[in-house]
């Protein structure tokens, strides 16, 4: 053995190895129909100019996914390319003075060198930037093929504007108010704008997921609830004197003989036509001009419930009551119809409405305890009941109620059960720059008519100056803009709005099977062969957005002919922040870390390493100086058992059975199989990865002993077993750490990339199976137990716990403060 072990140099080796990947081009793959595909992605990044820790460690979790099934025997793609369109390059170009496009692809110039140097096993041969015209004409046909079958429309709409942005938000867009993007309130403006049909989709939509076993129930249960299925009734009130009905949506028709006013959203098409030529034309004006002002978050305010009388009455179609009509700001046009049949006795908001302007309450469900009488009510009853005061209906319970009036009002023509969702249609149109353009034109002689196949890629013009101001420069493009109509070939003009850059992440996954293909957006045999996406990685944050549209996208390529698979991704992960000092890293809150700092300092293996081991995948992780010391500190002792072992066992076989072991090298085979078989279950069957790292740490302590331990100088098959168990170590940290890993391979002699190392498997007759009881508190109260091996350490005795599923409730979202390991058989998690 030498007496001074080589030192470890993460730059060098890093360096050495990702070369040598490249110029192998190990990551490359194809298609093969004798093996098993598996097609492992995580979202794809916006080029902003420097990759984040967020980054690292959804690419991190995802490598390590990716290289875990190569081992395994899978034919895996792992690609990855850039989401490039959109705002944020305008903005950056005005103020550095450049081209959108020039500072996209330089940012991806510096991106890619990023990702290379933390050794991701991409296949890069299949990169490609949505702003590039060769991926964005195929989307751009798809529109057309859209328009051709329906599924585009082109109308004036009441849209969510945000003037900083200068642009329209789609519904899904504004979060809690607010604008995704800018955190500013939007504004209502009537604008005209292009829509998917994504309604037409919704039933199906909401139907797959039930069928989508592999995602987070919290994912399935935001999207449910935008899809937002609700059954009921759509009810007609005659509007009285001048004609015609309000059509009103409701799940309480049981309720329809309380009914005494209704309210209209200021958006509603009768909002102004009823006051027109009265005396209120003037007051509903000013107050619908102001409602729009207000932003949706306010006009949710629980207390800012405001309304103004139109003049106007309608009828309630079983009492034949008068009912005042009202606009009021807390009715919202992207639900139901707009118009709300106003029950003050069973609906708080009506009845705080009712109260503040006098109008009437009529008590029609009452409780167990009977009728309290509606001048009695504290509040609204809500609750489901017996009718009264409902004419022949009384003494039905409410839902036998809801299903005879509703086909009572079917019967008369006024009204119907239906079904309603919550869910509008997308609208795609934006007033920016930087975008897939529009394929479409207008002409004087024939209206709005698509762009031909054979003109396709409509380009956007590169050659544009960007107005300081902010807004798109293409309707000032005069040689852009102006052009020959497809139909009649007089002079017309091109569509000046460009795509929502989320139509360019609904199917980019799609493109990976086949970027070079140039007869069609997707080549039938390669999409065949790798969709859907087996297991796709990214954050909470893009449940509605990003995957929504992307399911909707899928069927509506699958319906186009362009794929066979109904969904786009079987298993989805949404992992957890990067959070430093109690909070997400950000600029504006000064805790940022820069992995290039970090790589430099430690080497990309112990980012990765820190990242993967600090916490569960889906759990929000914690930076920590001291926790990347100590990545490293373990990856610098590894290095130096590695080498050791291979310098001592030169020209020895690993251990593979056959001699008879006993004390400390039994004890070390038994350890290596009991660590090949837990870190396959954690890492290859749960993706597990912290308690994975957590039990190689506990094998390498454990080869570390025997490696020191005099009393084995004289067995002759010491170097057999440490060899096994180093190469063991070796191979199941290479996921994690890939760089060390085969560096240290190679050093122990063997020829061939780790990534095509078959995942060992363990023998279950080597095995130890003494096992102990282990007792995990949380705040002092036991929580869970956890059965381990007899021989497991704290790190993996504090690991186990704090993984474990039945902990987990009690400590998500709460600050760790300390863990508590106390003689090998009792965990406390102090919160």
């Amino acid at each position: 053995m030498s007496n001074s072990p080589e030192r470890y140099d993460p730059a060098a080796v890093e360096s050495r190895w990702q070369q040598r990947w490249e110029d192998d081009r190990v990551f490359e793959v194809s298609e093969d129909p004798d093996r098993e595909k598996y097609y492992l992605l995580e979202m794809f990044p916006y080029p902003s100019g420097r990759i984040h820790m967020g980054h690292v460690r959804n690419y991190s979790i995802g490598d390590v996914a990716a290289r875990i099934k190569r081992m395994s025997g899978f034919n895996v793609l792992h690609p990855m390319g850039w989401d490039a369109f959109g705002m944020p390059a305008e903005n950056a170009a005005i103020a550095n003075n450049t081209h959108p496009a020039k500072w996209t692809y330089e940012n991806i110039d510096y991106m890619t060198q990023q990702l290379k140097q933390l050794g991701f096993s991409y296949d890069w041969t299949r990169e490609f930037a949505t702003c590039d015209p060769s991926y964005y004409r195929w989307e751009q046909l798809v529109f057309l093929q859209m328009w051709e079958k329906g599924l585009v429309y082109r109308k004036r709409s009441l849209v969510n504007w945000c003037e900083d942005c200068q642009t329209v938000l789609a519904n899904e867009q504004v979060v809690n108010g607010l604008c995704w993007r800018c955190n500013n309130e939007p504004e209502q403006k009537r604008l005209d704008g292009y829509f998917f049909k994504i309604t037409d989709y919704a039933e199906e939509l909401l139907e797959w997921i039930d069928k989508l076993d592999g995602w987070p129930e919290r994912v399935l249960t935001m999207q449910r609830n935008w899809i937002g299925k609700s059954y009921g009734a759509e009810i007609h009130f005659p509007i009285l004197e001048r004609g015609g009905v309000i059509k009103v949506f409701t799940t309480r028709a049981d309720t329809l003989f309380g009914a005494s006013f209704m309210s209209l959203a200021p958006e509603h098409p009768l909002a102004l036509e009823l006051s027109q030529g009265s005396e209120q034309e003037q007051p509903v004006k000013d107050f619908i001009d102001r409602v729009r002002r207000q932003s949706l978050a306010d006009r949710a305010d629980e207390k800012l419930k405001e309304g103004v009388f139109t003049g106007a009455y309608c009828e309630n179609p079983m009492t034949g009551l008068k009912m005042p009509v009202y606009v009021a700001n807390f009715v919202l046009m992207d639900y139901g119809t707009g118009a709300v049949m106003a029950v003050p006795t069973h609906d708080q908001r009506d009845f705080e409405f009712a109260t503040e302007y006098g109008l009437p309450l009529l008590e029609v469900i009452v409780g167990p305890e009977g009728p309290v009488g509606a001048e009695n009510m504290p509040e609204a009853f809500v609750d489901y009941g017996t009718l009264v005061n409902s004419g022949k209906y009384d003494g039905m319970d409410s839902k036998e109620g809801m299903r005879a009036i509703a086909a009572e009002l079917e019967e008369r023509g006024l009204g119907s059960e239906t079904v309603n969702y919550r869910l509008r249609d997308w609208g795609i149109s934006r007033q920016r720059y930087w975008g897939a353009p529009i394929p479409m034109v207008h002409c004087d002689q024939c209206g709005l008519v698509p762009v031909k196949e054979s003109d396709l890629p409509v380009e956007l013009p590169l050659d544009a100056t960007l107005p300081e101001t902010g807004g798109s420069p293409l309707p000032g493009l005069d040689e852009w803009v102006n052009t020959s109509c497809p139909s009649c070939g007089e002079g017309a003009k091109r569509e000046t709005d460009t795509m929502d850059t989320f139509v360019e992440s609904s199917w980019y996954f799609d493109r990976y099977a086949c970027p070079d293909y140039d007869q069609g957006p997707l080549d039938p045999e390669r999409t065949d062969y790798w969709m859907a996406v087996d297991q796709y990685i990214g954050g909470i944050e893009h449940a509605v957005l990003h995957l929504l549209y992307s399911r909707f996208y899928t069927k509506v390529l699958r319906d186009l002919g362009q794929l066979k698979v109904d969904e786009p991704f079987i298993n989805m992960l949404t992992q957890g922040m990067v959070i430093k000092d109690g909070a997400k890293m950000s600029k504006s809150k000064g805790n940022v870390v820069d992995p290039n700092d970090m790589v430099e300092r430690y080497g990309a293996d112990t980012v990765r390493l820190f990242m993967l081991f600090a916490a569960p995948p889906e759990k929000d992780l914690e930076w920590s100086d001291q926790g990347v010391e100590g990545a490293s500190r373990f990856l610098q002792r590894l290095w130096r058992l590695g080498l050791a072992v291979a310098d001592e066992a030169q020209g020895v076989e690993a251990y593979a059975g056959g001699a008879q072991l006993a004390g400390p090298l039994a004890q070390l085979h038994a350890k290596t199989h009991d660590t090949i078989k837990r870190v396959t279950a954690d890492a290859v069957n749960a993706m597990q990865y912290n308690t994975a790292i957590a039990r190689v740490m506990e094998l390498v302590n454990a080869i570390s002993l025997a490696q020191q331990d005099e009393s084995l100088a004289g067995d002759k098959n010491r170097e057999a077993v440490l060899r096994e168990a180093v190469e063991a170590a070796v191979i199941l940290i290479s996921p994690m750490a890939p760089h060390i890993a085969d560096e240290l391979w190679r050093r122990l002699g063997h020829g061939n990339y780790l990534i095509d190392q078959p995942w060992p498997a363990y023998d279950e007759s080597a095995l130890v199976k003494d096992e102990k009881l282990v007792v995990v508190q949380v705040g002092g109260k036991v929580r869970s137990k956890l059965t381990m091996a007899a021989d497991a350490d704290d790190a993996a005795l504090e690991a186990a716990a704090l993984s474990d599923e039945k902990v987990q409730k009690f400590i998500d979202g709460k600050a760790i403060k300390k863990v508590i390991v106390v003689q090998g058989k009792l965990v406390n998690i102090v919160v």
